[in-house]
């Protein structure tokens, strides 16, 4: 008897393989065009034959030379700045992290992502993702002497091996403020207040920017009702995360694929569409504890002064499956970036990692390349030039010592001082130190030196350059400030 003919794929399954491949083919074209946008801002891999090497940084990755570095530290400065206003303290830890600090968490996209490797020892290592399981093992380790509540933050780099699109790379700077030890809705509030306030010290405004929130336990309230087991709430968490990204067939699809019936994927799809307060009650009945929670946090956030910055929006999940309450994102008003920062309650996390109790946790995460996109398209990024006040001069080689005195006396003074390394003529120097943004020009010339004086020349004067044909003051050694 001939064999039974292979059943034919249904019409579901053969479009479901050509989304796949469309989504590749996307995937592939945005990367492209990523490509493109490096070479138009003049990052282009450069074609010398003679180059012995690839002088561009690996795909995905950056390089900061000075006139960019410039720009990251105004950024972290601001970072700092207000997590000092806001009584936190700072934290680092190495960026090579066990692999298990982060596969515990199977299924979320980030352990498909994560940078990885075995050492010559033998050990199963990561690149850290991102920095909250860090943090936790910290926490974990200084648990018996430290004094809660904490508030710490840091600005770790982080490595995601995912897409490239604008606003995303492969390696990223990310601002993280964390609070352990407080079970209220207080420290969320703390953390947006944070957030918000940096956003205002940066040119940001409520009609620029806003904040979403939503807490899980919305959504989570839906399930138990439905009958849903526990253990697939975090999953459900991480594919509804999606639903701004990909289509919504694609996200039924996924939580079909948990063996959730289609009445429960409809309820679950209705719950993320509330859009306020009174919908969700409407939903889950005023005395729900998720109501009187957020109703607190935006009674908080109006106490602020931030009422108009933050807005109730039930689809804001967050990917992550440690989060178990509050979670918010930062978006732009016009829709055009992905989301620019996002954090929320990780009650358990301790308990996940072997702690021996749960410590009650939020935070943030606020990564350095979507806002810097924001930035430069209000044109908010100051131009920064290299910060040198004084520039000293030798007129020739054998002024070379006493200029070096001039250049101790300034440095020594507090003031942020470069000298002309090879000796070049006074109209090339004086240039030199225009260009680079110098405060002043100081001339150490024989005959002034004589009269135990040197030549300072002011390049600034109420923010415009002074006349070429000035050639400076005379001013005594001793009175040099």
């Amino acid at each position: 008897m001939a064999a039974a003919e292979a059943k034919a794929p249904s019409r579901r399954e053969i479009l479901d393989k050509e989304i796949a491949e469309l989504n590749k083919n996307l995937n592939d074209k945005m990367q492209e065009l990523a490509a493109l946008e490096e070479q138009k801002k003049g990052k282009a891999k450069k074609t010398d034959s003679k180059a012995l090497i690839d002088v561009e940084p690996v795909q995905g990755t950056r390089d900061f030379p000075p006139e960019e570095m410039r720009i990251r530290n105004w950024l972290f400065g601001h970072y700092r700045n207000v997590a000092r206003q806001f009584g936190f303290e700072e934290y680092d830890a190495p960026v090579l992290e066990a692999e298990n600090l982060y596969t515990r968490k199977a299924g979320e996209e980030i352990v498909q992502q994560m940078y990885n490797f075995t050492t010559k020892g033998g050990h199963k290592v990561a690149l850290r993702p991102e920095m909250t399981p860090t943090l936790a093992r910290l926490v974990m380790q200084k648990a018996h002497s430290l004094l809660l509540p904490i508030k710490w933050y840091a600005i770790p780099q982080c490595w995601r091996y995912e897409a490239i699109t604008r606003g995303r790379r492969r390696e990223h700077f990310q601002w993280n403020m964390d609070i352990f030890g407080v079970s209220g809705v207080t420290a969320e509030a703390e953390l947006l207040a944070a957030a918000i306030t940096f956003l205002s010290n940066v040119g940001l405004t409520a009609k620029d920017v806003g904040f979403k929130v939503n807490s899980r336990k919305l959504l989570q309230t839906v399930l138990v009702k439905a009958g849903v087991p526990q253990e697939k709430f975090a999953p459900v968490c991480v594919i509804v995360d999606k639903i701004e990204k990909i289509e919504r067939c694609e996200v039924e699809k996924m939580l079909a694929d948990l063996d959730l019936p289609a009445s429960i994927v409809d309820s679950i799809l209705s719950t993320l569409s509330i859009k306020s307060i009174d919908e969700m009650v409407a939903a889950v009945g005023e005395d729900a504890e998720v109501v009187k929670e957020l109703g607190d946090l935006f009674k908080i956030m109006e106490a602020y002064g931030y009422k108009d910055w933050v807005q109730f929006d039930a689809s804001v999940v967050r990917g992550l499956a440690y989060y178990t309450g509050v979670v918010f994102e930062c978006f732009d008003r016009a829709g055009v970036f992905r989301a620019i920062c996002g954090g929320g309650r990780y009650d358990n996390l301790m308990l996940t990692y072997g702690h021996n109790k749960a410590i009650p946790a939020c935070g943030f995460g606020f990564g350095d390349c979507v806002i810097m996109e924001l930035l430069n398209e209000k044109k908010l990024v100051p131009e920064l030039k290299p910060e040198v006040q004084d520039l000293v001069i030798p007129m020739n080689e054998s002024m070379r010592t006493q200029a070096i005195q001039v250049l101790q006396k300034l440095r020594s003074q507090g003031r942020n001082t470069d000298i002309i390394l090879k000796a070049k003529g006074p109209k090339q120097s004086f240039s030199y130190a225009d260009r680079i943004g110098a405060e002043r020009a100081i001339l150490v010339a024989p005959s002034e030196w004589e009269r135990g004086s040197v030549v300072v020349k002011n390049l600034r004067t109420e923010g415009k350059e002074k006349a070429d044909g000035d050639r400076g003051d005379e001013v005594k050694f001793e009175d040099l400030l």
